[in-house]
């Protein structure tokens, strides 16, 4: 990171043709104590393990996931269509893997810049396709339930289709200028790609930050505890002497734990480190102490927002019935086949 010191000198020239002593102003960007820029934290080497081990469990699981959506399930219902592109979105992590394992192992971007802003665009569809979906599940859920014998549009598979259609239309209209801001820097002998110390581009992070940190989490959010809050409120005040009504019960219990799970352990810190760290930045560069604490704290958080493609199946077995007998068939052909 350069900082540069622009300065300006006025001579003020006298009628005798002298000059007074010269002054200067000047306008600077470098930091208010004038101390070096601060340098990018070392990246700890247990990162890229925690990531190779994440990566590989959950592109097994979301592999026989997409699996048994797309061949054992004939008939989908309007909340296995959304389970079927939430699964979508969590494979849009697996061509980006490689590449983030690389990058925190190397400390050092050798792929160019199109395959950076690639990444950055795969990490973007991944994390907020996630939670869109799952906000929706959240919403479909609760509708189903409650409002169980009412005819609403959310119930409807077409229209489901087309909200779906919708949303992967909004994660790529917001991922899709990363080809065009997005560039690697060159910083300390090595190139960086979104790196919170690339200086051009630290405007940039912060607005999109705030922009993406409402729109991308806090509004789905609030609106998933909203709806799961009243979902659990009623069926707590179900009636449990009929084995449907507890089986229900459950189901439903264990999708709102799971998915609080995912939305606070996965994707809260992620985005509270974040928006700590481009704050910091930009209105306090010269904090070099807090910027690297929050600079570690946000690159374990994005190593953990990973492990949502591990969870995510764990919400279609505990909501879809047909997911749950279609996975047990597999299990059990295959210990028939080794016992073969």
């Amino acid at each position: 990171m350069k900082y540069s010191q622009v300065s300006h000198t006025i001579r003020v020239v006298k009628m005798d043709g002298t000059s007074t002593t010269p002054f200067n102003w000047g306008v600077s960007t470098s930091n208010s104590t004038g101390s070096p820029p601060c340098k990018p934290e070392d990246i700890s080497e247990f990162i890229p393990i925690f990531l190779t081990l994440v990566f590989s469990v959950g592109f097994i699981l979301n592999s026989i996931s997409l699996w048994i959506f797309w061949f054992c399930i004939k008939r989908w219902s309007a909340g296995m269509i959304l389970q079927f592109n939430l699964a979508l979105a969590d494979s849009m992590i697996t061509p980006a893997a490689p590449f983030m394992i690389a990058y925190f192992s190397l400390s050092h971007w050798p792929f160019g810049q199109f395959l950076c802003q690639l990444k950055v665009f795969l990490l973007s569809t991944n994390m907020y396709g996630s939670i869109y979906f799952l906000t929706l599940i959240s919403i479909h859920r609760y509708i189903a339930v409650v409002h169980c014998t009412k005819k609403t549009i959310l119930k409807e598979e077409k229209f489901v289709k087309i909200v779906c259609v919708g949303v992967w239309v909004l994660l790529f209209a917001q991922g899709f200028p990363f080809f065009f801001v997005i560039k690697t820097t060159e910083m300390n002998n090595s190139t960086h790609c979104l790196n919170i110390h690339q200086d051009e581009l630290v405007v940039l992070y912060f607005v999109w930050n705030m922009v993406i940190l409402v729109t991308g989490y806090t509004i789905p959010f609030f609106a998933s505890i909203t709806f799961y809050s009243l979902l659990a409120s009623f069926i707590i005040k179900l009636k449990t002497n009929q084995l449907k009504s507890k089986n229900m019960k459950m189901k439903s219990m264990k999708m709102i734990l799971v998915s609080l799970i995912i939305f606070i352990i996965c994707f809260l810190p992620v985005h509270v480190s974040r928006t700590f760290g481009v704050t910091l930045k930009l209105f306090y560069p010269d904090q070099c102490q807090s910027l690297k604490f929050f600079e570690l704290v946000y690159y374990w958080s994005l190593a953990l927002s990973s492990t949502n493609c591990c969870l995510d199946p764990l919400l279609y077995f505990f909501a879809s019935k047909k997911f749950k007998e279609s996975l047990r068939s597999i299990v059990s052909s295959i210990r028939c086949w080794k016992k073969r």
